[in-house]
């Protein structure tokens, strides 16, 4: 994996029961902390607003939450 790579999408170990579900969902995981991130710098950059963020941020929840519920965790 390249540097470049690793700082633009950081992928954390998983210490967990490993399932099918559970790995799943510590992607999807990883993946909405990343995407908050991101979010939380263009608003802090003025690059979107407050509630551009807050919307889209909370559009990423209700997918992971409904990830939660389709992996039955």
């Amino acid at each position: 994996m390249s540097t470049v790579t690793k700082v633009m999408f950081p992928h954390s170990r998983y210490y967990g029961k490993v399932t099918p579900e559970n790995l799943m969902f510590n992607s999807n995981l990883q993946y909405f902390s990343h995407r908050v991130s991101i979010i939380c710098a263009l608003e802090t950059g003025g690059k979107i607003s407050f509630q551009e963020a807050y919307t889209q941020i909370a559009e990423l929840w209700q997918k992971l939450d409904k990830s939660k519920q389709d992996l039955a965790i």
